[in-house]
């Protein structure tokens, strides 16, 4: 095997490219070291996770409670409402930020997974990324995001934010409506000194903005493990899918 200190070494030589397969039926030095470092990484990816858990269960809570407040009395302003919007807003980038970093130890685990892991397994399948052991190595070295915060906004949106975002959008569109006259909810809406309609007008124009951040189409950068394939206790291998066709 190539001594990885020479100036001829080049990672993605058939030998390089199989170095699952002999970290499997030799006992090397290296073999150990990305066991530790994979064990390692999976703790990270499971600290970040509960992180992010963390980050939702708080703005849930927070949320139960104003809207627990808000209907309690006719008496209590509607505005509290919008208060808990921008609450659960900042939650949501805070655990953007999180997932932004979570995702950092996430994309390493899946690249020892699929090019470690998976060719030890099943050696004669190729590697996914024939210079992964490079890519790796640079971001040990210098640790990157891999992630957008546009991307990490728009993911956390449509899997947790927009549901409760949406939910107190709706208590508060029934808040200004049915505890004031049908005639005047637009005026039901204001706040002090600012008229309704201007109110109305931002927190449309703050939902289309969530909308667009959500739904805008984008490449995918996060390394996910699940959005490749249909639903199935085990997905077939190309050599299976191959031979039904």
């Amino acid at each position: 095997m190539a001594d990885s200190n020479d100036d001829t070494f080049d990672p993605t030589t058939p030998e390089q490219r199989e170095i699952g397969r002999e970290m499997v039926d030799e006992s090397t030095g290296l073999g150990s070291v990305m066991a530790h470092a994979y064990r390692g990484e999976l703790g990270r990816v499971d600290t970040w996770r509960q992180r992010l858990d963390q980050t939702t269960t708080w703005a849930v809570t927070v949320m139960a409670a104003i809207l627990t407040w808000a209907f309690s009395s006719p008496d209590n302003p509607h505005y509290i409402l919008l208060i808990g919007i921008v609450v659960v807003t900042v939650f949501l980038g805070i655990e953007a930020r999180r997932y932004r970093d979570y995702d950092v130890f996430r994309a390493r685990v899946r690249m020892l997974q699929e090019n470690l892991l998976a060719t030890a397994l099943d050696p004669s399948r190729d590697v996914e990324r024939s210079d992964w052991r490079v890519e790796l190595s640079q971001d040990y070295r210098k640790p990157t995001v891999k992630v957008s915060m546009q991307e990490a906004l728009a993911n956390r949106l449509r899997r947790v934010y927009l549901a409760l975002l949406g939910v107190l959008l709706v208590a508060w569109l029934f808040r200004v409506t049915a505890f004031a006259a049908r005639e005047d909810w637009i005026n039901t809406a204001a706040i002090a000194r600012i008229q309704g309609l201007v109110v109305i007008a931002v927190v449309v124009a703050f939902y289309v903005a969530l909308l667009a951040i959500a739904l805008w189409p984008r490449e995918r950068q996060a390394k996910g493990e699940f959005r490749n394939g249909k639903e199935g206790d085990w997905k077939d291998s190309d050599a299976k899918d191959e031979s039904r066709n």
